[in-house]
């Protein structure tokens, strides 16, 4: 139920924000140069890797996969798509082919899977999502070891509402740019594991 629910809603999210889609490319296009879209491999479900697409938002660098190229590459375009979460609009794409979910644990960095311990590790157990319990619960106002625990209490304890719930109360935080960090374009500091991580948890690199 939760596979169909993302292939119908995706297609239907494509197709009713193909507008938007265009005009941010556009934006891009004409604002940044090419390329539109930011591509990066990513784990998904059980830690295998996946290209995750996304509007691009900071200048071009051969440097995208270090986990601290950050936020002085941020383009001024960049910093709008990231305020109004446009920029996640590409990964409709993603949900479409299977590769995440529109609810399920951020996928984050190919670098932070050492860095897991074995219950952290477990947010793999299902699909990443668009959005997820933690960015309803804090998203960039949270610590890293709050982030991950919220990831694993979705794991075992996700139903389709609350799904729901997360959806709607995404789409409210997106539209009060609530429980994002002050700082403007900013994001969370690497995640380099937690009090409770240990290194060599077995996970899949």
């Amino acid at each position: 139920m939760k596979r169909l629910i993302d292939i119908v809603a995706a297609a239907f999210a494509l197709v009713l924000l193909s507008p938007v889609i265009a005009a941010v490319a556009l934006a891009i296009l004409l604002l940044d140069g090419r390329p539109i879209f930011f591509r990066q491999r990513r784990p998904g479900l059980h830690a295998k890797p996946f290209e995750m697409i996304k509007f691009r938002t900071m200048t071009v660098s051969d440097d995208s996969d270090r986990i601290d190229a950050g936020t002085a590459r941020i383009t001024p375009l960049g910093a709008f798509l990231r305020r109004t979460s446009l920029d996640e609009l590409p990964e409709f794409w993603n949900v479409l082919r299977g590769d995440m979910s529109l609810v399920g644990p951020r996928p984050l960095l190919m670098a932070y899977l050492p860095h897991y311990s074995a219950e952290q590790a477990r947010r793999h157990d299902v699909r990443p999502g668009i959005t997820g319990l933690a960015q309803v619960s804090g998203r960039n106002a949270i610590s890293w070891e709050q982030k991950l625990g919220y990831d694993t209490r979705y794991v075992d304890t996700h139903t389709l509402m609350l799904d729901l719930r997360i959806l709607f109360t995404t789409v409210m935080k997106v539209v009060r740019r609530a429980d994002v960090d002050a700082s403007e374009g900013e994001t969370m500091q690497p995640f380099t594991g937690t009090a409770n991580s240990k290194a060599g948890t077995g996970v899949e690199r």
